[in-house]
């Protein structure tokens, strides 16, 4: 991997910055675009599908149900960057992009591998930023990459406006006043987000009252000693088993959430709507926990909201039995 020569790259248009800073040259036309990670891979589906060499992972039955299907089926590619990176250079040249895109840390490691990598193969690497926040920006950066500006402000302005509406009404309700929220992961429920983690970040966002924000970390196993001292109003969880098992549980029958029956299932098709991955696919989940959290704020319909994220971002028009299903809502 280390002996690669770059590749003849065809005449270059512009110079585009990416979110790290890093100038870049892109073709006249970019015509084919490998994503390094699953972020990147969404949000290039959802502003320029047709650019989309292929999948980090290949998308399942279920998911494509929700996906434009010539796009959906495209092949599984492998990853640059994550756990479990699966691409190695030789592959990644085989497939021959114009366009490396990635979205998600700007730590020294991340622009050290774009540049790493860039070097190697001659094709331009650009580095969007991941956080929640930055959606709006890493649309218009992209669309500059790939020649699709007009798309890209549409996208941004769309996901800018929901960031707005939802943490405007959030920041009505004093912080003393709002429920006590835990994020449960896994089938016994003691996988969480701790404050500044990537898994809970549209919940600190938002301005939800997170149990744990306090603590800073990443994702963590807490035990349920904590979850009781924590004793959350409501759990939102990503793990249907437990999100089905959490009331049968001896040692979570002490947790008033559970008591109380305020275990919610976070909607997951095609991705998550909380993380797994944290890209765009995040922007319906603030409707949804705006709805779970505050029925009172939120008189919208999820079934409108998430019925036109779909048409606008992946192109696609679900049935209301699809949506209801995604959003896990009774027939």
């Amino acid at each position: 991997m280390l002996g690669l020569l770059p590749l003849m790259r065809p005449a270059h248009a512009a110079r585009v910055t990416d979110s790290a800073g890093r100038s870049l040259q892109v073709p006249a036309r970019v015509e084919r675009v490998f994503p390094a990670g699953p972020p990147a891979a969404i949000l290039l589906y959802t502003l320029a599908p047709d650019l989309l060499l292929g999948w980090p992972r290949a998308n399942r039955p279920d998911e494509l149900e929700f996906l434009q299907p010539d796009i959906g089926r495209r092949p599984e590619v492998g990853r640059i960057t994550g756990r479990g990176n699966s691409a190695n250079l030789e592959s990644v040249l085989a497939l021959k992009p114009d366009l490396i895109v990635d979205s998600g840390s700007m730590r020294p490691t991340y622009v050290e591998l774009a540049e790493r990598v860039q070097a190697q193969t001659g094709i331009p690497y650009a580095l969007l930023d991941g956080r929640f926040a930055a959606i709006p920006d890493s649309y218009e950066r992209l669309g500059a990459l790939v020649g699709r500006e007009s798309r890209a402000r549409e996208l941004a302005e769309a996901c800018a406006d929901a960031m707005r509406t939802v943490t405007g009404r959030v920041a009505r309700v004093p912080l003393a006043e709002r429920p006590r929220v835990y994020y449960a992961r896994g089938p016994d429920g003691l996988q969480t987000g701790l404050g500044g983690s990537i898994n809970t970040e549209i919940m600190e966002f938002m301005g939800l009252n997170l149990v744990g924000r306090e603590l800073q970390g990443g994702l963590s196993t807490v035990s349920i000693e904590q979850v009781l001292a924590w004793d959350p109003d409501l759990i939102v969880t990503t793990d249907p088993s437990f999100a089905a098992e959490a009331g049968r549980m001896r040692a979570w029958r002490g947790v008033r959430a559970v008591r109380e029956r305020r275990v919610h299932l976070s909607p997951r098709l095609p991705f998550g709507w909380i993380d797994f991955p944290p890209g765009v696919n995040r922007i319906p989940g603030l409707w949804w926990l705006g709805k779970t959290v505050f029925p009172q704020l939120f008189p919208e319909n999820l079934l409108d909201i998430a019925r036109d994220f779909y048409r606008r971002f992946y192109g696609v028009e679900p049935s209301d039995a699809q949506l209801r299903h995604v959003l896990a809502a009774p027939g």
